[in-house]
């Protein structure tokens, strides 16, 4: 069995603004801040709590900024 993860992985959270509209700026800055300080991967929609409350656009939303931001 080959294991494909390894290293430090962020379970992100996910910035709202105060209209509950996800804050894509803060997105970014975060995973661009992750990416800063050298971790090997990140999950968006991950354990942190908030994906529950997200409807399907909103996560397909949020994994496509995240994807953005990595710059692949």
């Amino acid at each position: 069995m080959v294991n494909i993860f390894k290293g430090a992985i962020t379970a992100i959270v996910t910035p709202f603004k105060e209209n509950g509209d996800i804050d894509g700026e803060s997105l970014r800055k975060l995973v661009k801040f992750q990416i800063k300080n050298k971790i090997d991967g990140i999950v968006p929609c991950g354990t942190t709590g908030e994906s529950p409350t997200l409807d399907y656009e909103e996560h397909h939303r949020v994994i496509e900024i995240v994807i953005a931001a990595t710059d692949g």
